[in-house]
């Protein structure tokens, strides 16, 4: 059995238990605060992570859930400390909150490097806040829990069932093929967002907060609980609780996060059919954590793991029927002979010992009858994505996924908004639609603009999914035929920068492969005669992120937080 920390040993200690000038500073004014000294001395100080903001309708329960974790940590002995962070919220911040997933991760980061904090409870949901937090928790290594904001309740128009995301790319495509009019999609805006909590389909939030508790990182069955069931607010409380016990027994990431952890996290990924940007996150988190990973791990995973989740957008149900169903934990159970479960997790206890049973065949489906035979996701390499490309293809039209088309090439977004509905473009359903100039340095921060909208003309004769390709991202919510992430970007000079209208591309899933059908000496005069463009923004944030990003197939994290020596405790003077 481990040996508990005694107070003396509390980081915190540094900051209230010494009898000096500065200590004197601290204490009277944690009493102007109006504690007394019995509220923090020789207790753990809990730095309590909130992503809660006004504009921030994933994390619109999070002021109730800290206050359910200050009183969790207040009964096991701790003193919670909450601080506030940049809340990333996806729906409202431009031009993507991926450009701003490694500001929070380095804001957690010394948020807790330069306060007086034992252990942290960790609170997000919304796509890159998880990732982010976790970055940030890792790197600085103290006791950690991570606390998932949770699910909404299933949206609901004339009696069908919406999920977030999924519906509003299918109506949308509806509306602009003139299949339904504005009062009907008024209505689907009315019923498509019922409660507080992230996107209720198997988007990025829901993945990423299920990929944090494989890793071990949430208490057991946390990431499938709906924000607004009460089970929620008692498992904020629970948390509280329990990283008072993690800093007394020092359990920190290091000890949970291996390359067994991350493996496992890759494996229900592709279990649940998830989102393709747990790939860009789970590099960047596994790298921060020191254990090798990189597209071929996904991809050799993603051959022997079904999908076994049936859940929007590659399947039928939604985060509410899963959680009834069994959840995440019920999931976990029928890949126990693909996990490694007899692992260390925050809630004391191995995996193993946490699982539940399925209590519905058709959402969790069996081994013997999955909803796909592979996992959800494919990684491609070939002449035009060298450093390798994702696609979703359990979200994709299975004819298409061999398919060759000629290129019709959008330079950008504002390019492809223009000319995307002109009558006159030249495309037809066998087109291949590329959108370039869209990657991490080049839109800069890699937006959601991977899934290019069907052009009109096409809708209106019935089409619904064509093959797009893109240096871009696609919500996790997401479907179609969607080459997502090709690397190297346009933007560095990567081949998509080369693609000319007309150029013959073949996609061939089941090989892995995305060729352009252009000899190489042709490519080669193209490639003399480009030069790169100018970068986004030339001072601030954007600048940093421009010089420091790496691309998508190591992870987009800073070359210099992903990597480097140990920063030292700072000093009190």
């Amino acid at each position: 059995m481990n040996r508990k920390k005694r107070a003396e040993e509390l980081r915190s200690h540094r900051w209230y238990g010494v009898r000096d000038l500065r200590s004197f500073g601290h204490r009277s004014r944690t009493k102007q605060m109006g504690y007394a000294a019995e509220d923090y001395s020789g207790k753990p100080v809990i730095g309590i992570i909130n992503t809660w903001s006004d504009i921030n309708p994933c994390h619109a329960h999070f002021r109730e859930r800290a206050e359910e974790v200050k009183r969790g940590v207040w009964q096991a002995g701790g003193f919670p400390v909450e601080m506030p962070a940049m809340s990333l919220s996806e729906p409202f911040q431009k031009p993507s909150t991926m450009l701003y997933r490694n500001f929070l991760a380095m804001e957690t980061e010394e948020l807790l490097r330069s306060y007086p904090v034992d252990g942290e409870v960790l609170m997000g949901g919304c796509d890159k806040t998880t990732p982010a937090l976790l970055m940030g928790a890792i790197t600085m290594d103290l006791p950690a829990l991570f606390v998932p904001a949770g699910p909404m309740l299933r949206g609901n128009w004339r009696g069908n069932t919406l999920g977030s995301g999924s519906d509003v790319w299918k109506y949308w495509d509806e509306k602009r093929a003139g299949t339904i009019g504005d009062l009907e999609w008024q209505e689907i805006e009315d019923g498509i967002a019922r409660s507080p909590g992230h996107c209720m389909t198997m988007g990025t939030a829901s993945t990423m907060t299920a990929a944090a508790e494989v890793l071990g990182m949430t208490l057991p069955g946390a990431s499938s609980i709906p924000a607004a069931d009460s089970g929620h607010a008692r498992m904020a409380s629970m948390s509280g609780r329990r990283i008072v016990e993690m800093v007394w027994d020092d359990l920190k990431p290091s000890d949970i996060l291996d390359d067994h952890s991350y493996e496992d996290a890759v494996t229900a990924v592709m279990a649940l059919g998830g989102s393709t940007n747990a790939v860009i996150h789970l590099i960047a988190l596994a790298r921060r954590s020191g254990v090798p990973m990189d597209l071929a791990r996904f991809d050799e995973i993603s051959r022997r793991v079904p999908v076994l989740a049936n859940i929007r957008p590659s399947g039928e149900y939604l985060m509410e029927d899963f959680y009834y169903a069994g959840g995440l934990r019920g999931l976990l159970s029928r890949l126990e002979e693909m996990l490694h479960l007899n692992r260390a997790t925050v809630g004391g206890r191995a995996m193993d010992e946490t699982l539940t049973g399925v209590y519905d065949d058709e959402i969790i489906r069996p081994l013997d009858d999955p909803l796909r035979e592979e996992g959800g996701l494919a990684v491609l390499r070939g002449n035009l994505a060298p450093d390798g490309c994702v696609i979703k293809h359990s979200a994709a039209d299975p004819g298409l996924l061999r398919h060759t088309g000629r290129a019709v090439v959008f330079d950008g977004y504002d390019d492809l908004a223009s000319r995307i509905d002109d009558p006159n473009l030249k495309v037809d359903a066998a087109s291949i639609l590329v959108l370039r100039g869209t990657g991490p340095i080049g839109a800069p921060g890699m937006p959601e603009w991977g899934l290019l909208p069907i052009p009109r003309k096409l809708l209106e004769k019935g089409v619904r999914d064509m093959v797009r390709i893109s240096d871009a991202r696609m919500s996790g919510t997401a479907y179609g035929t969607c080459v997502l992430h090709v690397a190297p970007e346009s933007h560095v000079g990567g081949p998509l920068a080369l693609v000319r209208d007309g150029d013959a591309i073949a996609l061939d899933v089941p090989n892995r492969r995305l060729q352009l059908a252009v000899d190489e000496r042709e490519l080669s005069r193209r490639r003399a005669a480009w030069s790169p463009p100018p970068r986004p923004y030339g001072r601030g944030y954007g600048a940093i992120f421009a010089r420091h990003a790496t691309q998508a197939n190591e992870g987009c994290d800073f070359d210099f937080l992903a990597q480097g020596p140990s920063v030292p405790e700072p000093e009190i003077h």
